[in-house]
Parts: C-alpha cells; sequence; structure tokens
C-alpha cells in the first residue's frame, strides 16, 4: 500500500501551528488563538478527507485491515520504523480529538489572558501527541507520543490551572497527574520491552517494535510471561483511564486545570487508555486477558458505583464531573473484556457521546465560573432564573450524561449492556443498577445549580451576562453531535464494524466460535434496519 501523507500531516499540523502560535505571541496576542483555531479546523478537514477516501467497509476479517498506511524507516538498527495506519477505530478516534481539539481553542479564548502563545503551544502539542497514539503502530512510536503528550498538559494545569480550590495547589495537581502517569509509562514500557525481548528470543537474532511482528511474538510466548506483560500492559492503561483504584490523579487534575485542559483530560486523554486496551492488550493476550477479565470487570464496576458516589458528595462542580467520568469507565472496562461485538461497538458509541457531553459540561463548569467566580454548588441556586440559555444547555448535557434514550449515550450504555449480558449476566445486572445513581447525581446537579434560592454574596456580582455567539456556537456543535450519535448511530457503527470484528474473533473463547461472532454481527444489522 503506497504512503499515505495525510496521516503524518494529521499529527504535524498541531505541532506546526502550536509552535507558530508560541513564535508570534509577541506580534499580537490574538494571533495565536486565530492560529489554534486555523490548525485544528485542517486537521478535522483532513480527517473527513481521510474518512471519505478511505474504504472502511471491508469484508471482515479475522486480521486487522488497514485504510491508509504510512511507514518510513526511523531507527533501522532497533528494528523501529514512523509506521502509521487508520481504521474505522483509530479514526474515529482522530475525529473526536480534532473536534474537541477546536472546541478546547475556543473555550479558552476568553479564559486564558497571560502567555497566550505558550498556552496554545502545550494545547495543540498535546492534541498532536494523542493524534499521533492513535494512528501509531509501531510500538516504540507508540509509546513515544504516549510520554509526549503527557508534558504540555503537566504545563496547562501548573501555570494556567485555578488555584487553591478544595486547598490543592495547580503545582501540586499538576505534579500528582505527572507522578501518576510517568509510573504507569514506565510499567507499560516494561511490558513492550518484554515482548521486544521475547521477540528476540523466539526469532533468534530480530529486533523489531512492529505491530504485527509482536502480535504473533505474543501467541508463542508461555503463559505464564504473557499473563506477566499483560498485567504491565493492563495497569499503564488503567492508571490513564483510570480503573478504581489507580484513579486518585483525576479529581484534584480536573479541580485545578483550566477548561481547555478539562476538556482534553475528559474528552480525549482518557480515551487513549480504552483505545490502548482494544489495539494492543486484547489482540496481543487474549487467552490472558479472558484469564483475568473477571478480575478487571470487578474492579470496573466498584469504579461505577464508587465514582457514582463520590460524585453525589461533592459540592464542587468540575470534581463532581470528574468523578462521574471515573463512573462511566467502569462501563468501558466491563464493555472492553466482555467481549462480546455488540459490547465493543456500544463502546465506540459511548466513547464518542461521553467525548462530547463531558466537554460540554466541562466548558459550562467555565463558563459558569467566569460569571459568577465560583464553582460552589451550594452558592449557585437560582441560576435558572437569571441565565435562559445556560439552564437549557445544562440540563439537556446533564441529561446526556445520565443516558437518556434519543441521545449518544443512551446507545452507548445500551449497547454495551446488551452485549455484556451474553456472557456476564450477573456483573451487567449490577452495572445497570448503577444508572439509577447516575440519574441521582444528575438530579443534584440540576437542583443545586438551576433552582432554589440564589446566594446573595454571589447575586451582587454584575452583570450577570447570559451566553454570548461563541459560547453558544461551542455548545451546539456537541448538542447536534449526540442527537447525531443518539438517532443516526449506523454512521458510526458501520464505521468501526470491521475493526471491532477482528478484535472480536482474538477474544472470543473458542467453544463460543464462528457461530457467537455471525450472530452478534447479524443482531447489529437487525439494529441498524430499526
Amino acid at each position: 500500500m503506497e504512503n499515505n501523507w495525510i496521516l503524518p500531516a494529521l499529527i504535524l499540523i498541531p505541532f506546526i501551528a502550536g509552535f507558530l502560535c508560541w513564535l508570534l505571541d509577541k506580534v499580537n496576542h490574538h494571533l495565536p488563538r486565530w492560529i489554534a483555531l486555523l490548525g485544528m479546523a485542517i486537521t478535522l478537514l483532513l480527517t473527513l478527507v481521510l474518512w471519505q477516501q478511505g474504504d472502511y467497509h471491508y469484508a471482515l476479517m479475522t486480521q486487522p485491515v488497514f485504510a491508509a498506511q504510512f511507514q518510513v524507516p526511523w531507527i533501522q538498527h532497533l528494528g523501529i520504523t514512523i509506521h502509521l495506519a487508520v481504521d474505522g477505530l483509530s479514526l474515529l478516534m482522530v475525529g473526536l480529538t480534532a473536534l474537541l481539539g477546536l472546541l478546547a481553542v475556543g473555550c479558552s479564548w476568553g479564559e486564558i489572558q497571560k502567555h497566550v502563545g505558550f498556552f496554545h503551544l502545550n494545547l495543540l502539542w498535546s492534541l498532536g501527541g494523542v493524534i499521533g497514539v492513535f494512528l501509531a503502530i509501531d510500538l516504540f512510536l507508540f509509546f513515544f507520543f504516549w510520554e509526549m503528550m503527557l508534558v504540555p498538559i503537566y504545563f496547562l494545569i501548573a501555570l494556567w490551572g485555578h488555584e487553591g480550590v478544595g486547598g490543592k495547589t495547580r503545582v501540586y495537581a499538576a505534579t500528582k497527574f505527572f507522578i501518576y502517569t510517568q509510573v504507569c509509562g514506565l510499567i507499560l514500557l516494561i511490558g513492550i520491552l518484554g515482548l521486544v525481548v521475547w521477540g528476540y528470543i523466539l526469532s533468534r537474532g530480530v529486533v523489531s517494535f512492529d505491530y504485527f511482528f509482536l502480535m504473533n511474538v505474543a501467541q508463542q510466548i508461555p503463559p505464564p510471561f504473557a499473563y506477566g506483560l499483560m498485567l504491565c500492559m493492563f495497569i499503564g492503561f488503567a492508571v490513564k483511564l483510570p480503573i478504581f483504584p489507580l484513579h486518585g490523579w483525576l479529581p484534584d487534575a480536573h479541580a485545578q486545570a483550566p477548561t481547555a485542559g478539562s476538556v482534553d483530560l475528559a474528552g480525549i486523554l482518557i480515551k487513549t487508555a480504552a483505545y490502548g486496551l482494544l489495539r494492543f492488550v486484547i489482540p496481543f493476550f487474549p487467552a490472558a486477558s479472558q484469564q483475568f477479565a473477571d478480575i478487571a470487570i470487578i474492579f470496573g464496576l466498584i469504579g461505577i458505583f464508587y465514582g457514582a458516589w463520590c460524585a453525589y458528595q461533592q459540592t464542587d462542580m468540575k470534581r463532581l464531573l470528574a468523578y462521574t467520568s471515573i463512573s462511566h469507565m467502569g462501563f468501558v472496562v466491563l464493555a472492553i473484556y466482555s467481549g462480546h461485538l455488540i459490547s465493543y461497538q456500544g463502546l465506540m458509541i459511548m466513547m464518542l457521546a461521553h467525548g462530547l457531553s463531558s466537554a460540554a459540561l466541562f466548558m459550562m463548569c467555565g463558563q459558569i465560573y467566569e460569571r459568577l467566580q465560583t464553582r460552589d454548588l451550594r452558592l449557585m441556586g437560582g441560576m435558572s432564573g437569571q441565565f435562559r440559555h445556560i439552564s437549557f444547555f445544562l440540563m439537556f448535557f446533564v441529561a446526556a450524561l445520565v443516558g437518556i434514550p434519543g441521545l449518544g449515550n443512551f446507545i452507548g450504555e445500551f449497547l454495551i449492556l446488551m452485549g455484556a449480558y451474553a456472557r456476564y449476566p450477573t456483573f451487567t445486572i449490577i452495572a445497570a443498577v448503577s444508572l439509577v445513581f447516575a440519574g441521582l447525581y444528575g438530579l443534584i446537579l440540576i437542583h443545586r445549580t438551576l433552582f432554589g434560592q440564589p446566594d446573595t454574596d454571589v447575586s451582587r456580582i454584575q452583570p450577570l451576562k447570559d451566553l454570548n455567539v461563541r459560547e453558544i456556537t461551542l455548545l451546539m456543535v456537541c448538542v447536534i453531535g449526540l442527537v447525531w450519535l443518539g438517532l443516526f448511530p449506523q454512521s458510526f457503527l458501520d464505521l468501526s464494524n470491521a475493526s471491532m470484528h477482528w478484535i472480536t474473533t482474538r477474544y472470543l473463547p473458542v467453544e463460543h466460535g464462528t457461530d457467537f461472532i455471525q450472530q452478534a454481527a447479524t443482531q447489529l444489522d437487525q439494529l441498524g434496519a430499526q
């Protein structure tokens, strides 16, 4: 297959645009904002071009088939190449990254007033690193982008974060985030290097980080060693997801981060961990993953209830939303380890819908803080009588987050539970019960912010302006996306179907066989027809 130059362009454009933002900051403080906006708009446009040009509806295979690839030598002595590839799974994740990148630039337009160029350098470089994670299939290159996307986010929190929220400093939150992610990166590196060493031993002298080579190597590793390497990679991804009890960095990082940083963290960054589990852990170690599935799902279920309970107890709006992300990621774990095609497809819809709904709610946190100078829910009562547009959007996105039918989150959760029930009925029923708790913290959030008696100190801040055109436009993008996902999910299900199918064929136990896979595909077709 010929090299497709759109793939490296998707990564290079955010990096180049970010560098120009920093370089031209002294010329005009507004120029970096427009450069960043243009850079992410071009990235999104190229993603749509890639969608139109590629064939993502190829026949179902038992091996990965990529619609476009780009490969050039890099460090040949160590078997490292710049190998980028895209299929339906990675294309949807890249598209989500580009779209939320546009929204992150837009929501920081009025919030960031100091070091504007350097801010957009860090924001766009983190987005470029995330896109690299979704496209790289050489594992050294993947790890390179995995680590590189974290440093800019550290600076976003440490330099532009909110000081003193919840008694913690922004530097404390940034350092905690960095330590957590660096430790998990080290454990992930151990798993990757272990695979490479086994490849060297089994091939008698060949050193390679190639995706297909290491996938074949992983099938020949003795089961105890395979289980150990699987655990290393799982932990590396689990911290970033995050899975209980490895979630400690997330609430503080969200509470102190600027609005664009929270959009990046909740909408995009934690999706890289789910992607890593789907792209590497399940295909490389299917047998070990099946042995570990019960443990992983139990931790996921604990996270669902723990996150919902902690969200219910929060008085800070951002920390409440951070804990809802922990709760929702439990459904991601259930979907991944259920091994059912319908659950995998539901996971795809859920990642897209959660990215849009959580990003929109964090943007609204920033908009409310800009007007009231507080995120304390106890001081927000009565906003429904003061902000007409804020009230509508907040109720809409909370409804989306808790899974109201007709919106994308409901489709994702429904498909996940429907598919997981085939293999884990007890776990699925327990997970379904948690939806009641999601409605509870959603209602608490709505009641405390929009209704009740306004706080006298906050109400003195004049004038209290409603959303402007820029803010409404940003939120309407998320509204349209969630409605589209809720009413027309088949367009995305078709795009990711082949990618999810081959992952399912590697993961499913032998006793289920091809009939089980075909049954799942038939059910998906019937759902699409309905």
